[in-house]
């Protein structure tokens, strides 16, 4: 097996890792809100996803701090990415916002990173990406039309789809492991996250409810899929890498099916197609290609 394809493998193979995780943490965010409140969520998750980095850090090699004169940078993305982002989606969800709604809109995130970050791009790249879109809105539309637009919680939520999107541009000038930068950054989203536990009261109920999708949101998705993110963006285009969220309520909805036994009608299986047709063709297509 030639190098190139190794790469390759190992290139597709992360991506799958993330998408999947990523999808996932619907699921258990859904869980965990019916045992406490996002600010309680919140404080654990980050307080765990600290704990495990801190554990991390005697037996990595090199700094465990970002290089001076860039760590301004590094939690400038931090509170973006994470911090603000997450406070931002799980107000949203408390607000009456579903996740499948959140994930229509951040669907919006690749289409506005090409035209923020490209100056030229090809008719078949953004139709790839206007092709996936319309498959995110397939995926989602029985959400959609069951969802009450709650204007506090549709606020939130555009502010997560900003958050993800600047951030991800800071993240971008960000050339450093991302074992280098976490730490800072979590310290930083750990810091708002008490800031955010002033202003609503904290309720959990200590079950094991609470206690297993934390950990999971704690540790696979703000630990291992996390680095898998900030992986992505270092390694190639940041208009392929976003495009990847098009594909997470996709598998969110398979998730659904698979654990909680909600079939899936037809307009959701013919949404997947298009967006896995949409994505294969971004990806096909270099920046400025037509």
């Amino acid at each position: 097996m030639s190098f190139s394809y190794r790469k390759f493998l190992a290139s597709w193979g992360a991506m799958s890792l993330f998408v999947l995780l990523w999808g996932s943490a619907a699921i258990f965010t859904r869980w965990v809100l019916d045992h406490g409140s996002p600010s309680a969520v919140l404080l654990a998750r980050y307080g765990i996803a600290c704990l495990a980095l801190l554990a991390a850090l005697p037996w990595r090699r090199g700094p465990w701090l970002p290089q001076p004169g860039t760590r301004g940078t590094v939690a400038l993305a931090g509170l973006l990415m994470v911090a603000c982002y997450s406070v931002c989606y799980f107000q949203a969800m408390a607000h009456g916002i579903t996740p499948g709604l959140i994930a229509t809109l951040l669907g919006v995130q690749p289409i506005l990173t090409l035209l923020l970050v490209e100056r030229r791009f090809g008719a078949a790249r953004l139709g790839g990406l206007l092709l996936a879109l319309a498959g995110l809105g397939l995926v989602v539309r029985q959400s959609l039309l069951a969802t009450g637009f709650d204007a506090t919680g549709l606020a939130f939520a555009l502010g997560a789809l900003a958050c993800m999107t600047v951030g991800a541009i800071v993240q971008k000038q960000v050339r450093q492991a991302p074992l280098q930068v976490l730490p800072l950054q979590y310290a930083v989203t750990l810091a708002v996250c008490l800031a955010f536990a002033q202003v609503q009261p904290l309720r959990w109920d200590g079950s094991l409810g609470f206690w297993l999708p934390v950990l999971f949101l704690g540790l696979v998705i703000s630990v291992v899929a996390q680095w898998l993110l900030y992986r992505l963006i270092q390694g190639g285009s940041l208009v392929n890498v976003t495009t990847l969220f098009y594909l997470v309520p996709a598998v969110t909805a398979l998730l659904d099916y698979a654990v909680l036994g909600n079939a899936l009608g037809l307009l959701a299986v013919l949404g997947m197609v298009c967006i896995l047709a949409g994505v294969v063709l971004v990806h096909r297509q270099p920046a400025g290609a037509g």
